[in-house]
């Protein structure tokens, strides 16, 4: 996750920056999912079912605690599918970590929102273009009405909501809608999401960007970005699994305010880059630990060990690669200067492409690595 906007406004401000304390938890309590989303990397289906119990859900939950987790993003399939989902959520707050929902929004309605907001301290919503194009990538007429309906009722009932959106070729058109979406909703965040290779992503691999494309779509999506700031306008923009676009903001910064830009480039250091495995783990539907939610191999089993066991494993060859800084990428990221800020970007898209988890990302756009 690149916070783009927050960059922007401490960089140039010179302020403090907002540093996670703790780790992030991506976990999919379900694979169920009343959608049928072209680029769903858990293949969910309403078919599915649960694996994981309620009790040994609140287990793990002292084990996330020991192993200083301190935000765990409730995802799926559909979490609001699951119905001890709620129970759940209160027993992590309860334990002092905060608890991210995102959804389709689809199951968010007038007898619930009000419980939403209080259980989720942040929900994030997907809208992935366009009326037209939303219904048509998320397999589902009329959903793009229901997910911003949601959105409009955890408004109403003074939830904390954002977008999240997929960039693909498919959606890519939709990007200046979403933008004005969120300006003319007073939505304060927007996560654009790139593709990665896991899942129906990788069996669609044609709905990726090129690289020239996705650079001059970053490009703008910085610059809008830049725009919000100057305008005054508190719409938080991160960006997902592409650490690459840190890089071109540091560039493009550079070059409005110079000190600003040497501001931020050390920030970027400090950052580092790529941190599956480091600072971000996953747990899915079936208990496997993971490093992020795409990885093709796992650590192990919440069924078959406690997840702090799994977590804090010093002797785990792949922890222990991953959490190198800079990792030993090999192709053109084994002599890239900027290597210490993306750290090598995505892990499983090397793996879908190149059979190698230590191979270059084929999706990097970057092109001085001299």
């Amino acid at each position: 996750m690149f916070r783009l906007s927050n960059l922007i406004r401490s960089s140039i401000e010179d302020l403090p920056q907002r540093r996670l304390r703790g780790s992030i938890a991506i976990w999919n309590f379900t694979n169920r999912c009343n959608l049928s989303c072209l680029h769903c990397y858990s293949k969910a289906s309403l078919d599915s079912e649960e694996k994981i119990g309620k009790e040994k859900v609140f287990e793990t939950i002292g084990e996330l605690k020991r192993a200083g987790i301190r935000f765990v993003i409730f995802s799926g399939g559909e979490p609001l599918t699951r119905k001890d989902i709620f129970e759940i959520a209160e027993k992590m707050g309860e334990e002092g970590i905060l608890t991210y929902l995102s959804t389709n929004g689809l199951y968010i309605h007038r007898d619930n929102v009000e419980r939403i907001v209080e259980t989720f301290d942040y929900i994030g919503i997907s809208i992935d273009g366009d009326e037209e194009i939303h219904d048509r990538f998320r397999g589902l007429q009329g959903s793009y009405r229901m997910s911003l309906q949601a959105v409009e009722r955890i408004q109403r009932a003074g939830g904390k909501v954002g977008i999240r959106f997929t960039l693909t070729r498919e959606t890519e058109a939709s990007l200046p809608h979403i933008f004005h979406l969120v300006e003319e909703r007073g939505i304060d965040k927007l996560y654009i999401s790139h593709l990665v290779y896991s899942g129906r992503g990788l069996e669609n691999l044609k709905m990726d960007l090129t690289k020239e494309r996705r650079r001059e779509i970053v490009h703008s999506i910085i610059d809008k970005a830049l725009e919000f700031y100057r305008e005054g306008r508190e719409i938080d923009i991160v960006t997902g699994n592409m650490e690459m676009d840190a890089i071109l903001l540091y560039k493009r910064l550079w070059e409005v305010d110079p000190e600003a830009g040497e501001r931020l480039l050390q920030r970027l250091r400090e950052w580092g880059g790529n941190s599956a495995g480091r600072n971000l783990v996953n747990i899915d539907s079936d208990g496997n630990v993971k490093p992020d939610p795409f990885f093709p191999v796992t650590l192990g089993n919440i069924l078959e060990r406690p997840f702090h066991e799994i977590w804090e494993d010093g002797e785990n060859p792949l922890l222990r690669r991953l959490r190198e800084h800079p990792r030993k990428i090999g192709g053109k990221c084994g002599e890239c200067p900027w290597l210490e800020i993306c750290n090598g970007g995505s892990r499983p898209r090397a793996w879908a492409i190149y059979g190698d988890l230590w191979a270059e990302d084929p999706s990097c756009y970057i092109e001085d690595t001299h």
